[in-house]
């Protein structure tokens, strides 16, 4: 799982303030060190303001609110408590402005309705900084909060797009029937256009191809042919139904291959291609070992 990175904030050089409270402290420039101060300051704001709006969310009508805090903060000095305190206000409001919703997207999409539980989000994030009453080791959370992220989205997913699985199986099952159609043991099938001649390359294998390829609705989402090139790549960096496609084709053949959901992207979405739907693909194969 991705780990979830608290972003710092900008850093601010306060020099000089006097006062606390909301109030702007009154500038009086009179030795060089005193313009140095103010100049410094200034400086350190440039882009502030949009930082505050555009990535923590702040409502310019509160910014009265902001300096209060800002005194407070820049007068704590080292004040270890205070210190504490103050960063413990900064973090939690990232996670509630930006690392609750970046979660939420991740793990729901763009259904607002739902929420990860910030009660047992905050239990975990707590144990886990202090290093006390955890309920798992931080490696262990690591697997199991990335195991459980992909169940939860793939049921989510599953009752948006489960009706593009249902589809495929039933295609594959009336496909399997069909004169010409073989299925390899991973469940690929496929349907010879042209049978080579030439060698077959390994999953290692550089192969140079052409292909075309569709959804059950006949979309074309992808070709070469329209693209006027083939292309060249490695037969094991490919979906894995292209993969066990390619180290059974002779080349010099093209094949019409129909890829089960789970050896194309499953719960992915890629442009055109919608969460768990199987795909059919023209593939001719030029050179079984070729180079760039």
């Amino acid at each position: 799982m991705k780990k979830l990175v608290i972003v710092a904030l900008v850093a601010i050089i306060a020099v000089g303030f006097a006062a606390c409270g909301n109030q702007t402290p009154k500038a009086n420039l009179k030795s060089d060190v005193d313009s140095m101060s103010y100049a410094i300051g200034m400086s350190q704001t440039q882009g502030l303001k949009d930082y505050l709006v555009n990535q923590l969310g702040i409502d310019t009508a509160y910014m009265a609110d902001f300096i209060k805090g800002l005194n407070e903060g820049a007068n704590a000095g080292d004040n270890k408590k205070k210190s504490a305190y103050y960063a413990g206000i900064q973090i939690g409001q990232q996670i509630g402005n930006q690392m609750m919703k970046g979660i939420n997207r991740e793990v729901f999409g763009s259904d607002s309705t739902k929420t990860i539980s910030l009660k047992n989000f905050m239990a975990g994030f707590i144990s886990g900084t202090t290093g006390k009453g955890g309920l798992m080791t931080m490696d262990s959370a690591q697997v199991i909060g990335q195991r459980l992220i992909q169940s939860v989205k793939a049921k989510e997913l599953a009752k948006t797009y489960g009706p593009n699985k249902e589809e495929g199986e039933k295609f594959l099952a009336a496909n399997a029937k069909k004169d010409g159609v073989k299925t390899l043991p991973s469940g690929v099938q496929y349907k010879v256009i042209k049978e080579g001649t030439g060698a077959i390359p390994s999953d290692t294998s550089l192969v140079k191809c052409h292909y075309e390829g569709r959804l059950l609705n006949d979309t074309v989402f992808d070709s070469s042919y329209k693209r006027g090139e083939p292309i060249v790549l490695r037969a094991n960096q490919v979906i894995k139904g292209w993969t066990d496609a390619l180290v059974n084709m002779p080349e010099g053949s093209i094949w019409e291959v129909y890829i089960p959901q789970e050896l194309a992207y499953a719960e992915r979405e890629q442009g055109d291609i919608k969460p768990f739907s199987m795909l059919i693909f023209k593939i001719e194969l030029i050179e079984a070992n070729t180079k760039r």
